[in-house]
């Protein structure tokens, strides 16, 4: 799915469903919470601890919980996804074109 559609149908969505956006704070509470979420996974599936009994597994989900919310910020807030997603390439193309190759650690 292109971002743009996808900024198009979460909005479509909203206003069918969701009556409105949530604000602004709000949304950016829940998308910590939604990072949480997948730290919790994350740290069950990769680190330490083991899953608790009914608890959530699916990163997926809570990966796309995450960029649901992130749509809907840059829906209120008027930002082009992909505009802002093609100027982040070129400012990491130029910063770290050859940090990473250079990187004996990697």
């Amino acid at each position: 799915m292109e971002i743009k559609t996808l900024q198009s149908e979460v909005d479509a969505w909203i206003k069918k469903y969701g009556v409105r956006y949530f604000s602004e704070l709000t949304n950016m509470a829940i998308l910590s919470e939604e990072v949480g979420e997948l730290a919790r996974i994350m740290a069950r599936r990769y680190g330490d601890q083991s899953f608790k009994e009914g608890e959530k597994s699916d990163p997926a989900d809570e990966m796309a919980d995450i960029i649901w919310v992130v749509v809907c910020l840059a829906n209120q807030m008027g930002i082009d996804l992909e505009e802002a997603i093609a100027r982040n390439f070129e400012k990491k193309t130029a910063r770290d074109s050859s940090r990473h190759i250079n990187n004996p650690k990697l």
